[in-house]
């Protein structure tokens, strides 16, 4: 069975930044797309970014030149950098492979 945890949110500061993990078991991982997904309050889950399992990423517009997705396949961890956070950010960061999600990371951007 595939599972996802995520981790690494928590308060921070606009302008500061933080590093998501996902550890995902349950199979292998390096043949698939991993992502990242948010949901922020009062609106829809929307996606942030992707690692191809070819190499390629792909970034939202909001996310693009902020963040950086990466991935160990040795460890099956998707990893999430955000640099210069805003408020706008604050959401719940979740993680994607296939049908499975995570159960979610609070960011919160806040002075």
């Amino acid at each position: 069975q595939v599972q996802l945890v995520e981790s690494g949110g928590g308060l921070v500061q606009p302008g500061g930044s933080l590093r998501l993990s996902c550890a995902a078991s349950g199979r292998t991982f390096s043949d698939v797309n991993m992502g990242w997904y948010r949901q922020a309050p009062g609106k829809g889950r929307e996606f942030v970014a992707i690692s191809g399992y070819l190499g390629t990423t792909l970034y939202s517009d909001s996310a693009k030149g902020r963040f950086t997705i990466s991935r160990d396949n040795a460890t099956n961890t998707l990893y999430l950098k955000m640099n210069n956070l805003k408020p706008e950010d604050t959401a719940i960061y979740y993680c994607n492979v296939l049908q499975y999600w995570g159960q979610g990371t609070q960011v919160t951007v806040s002075s």
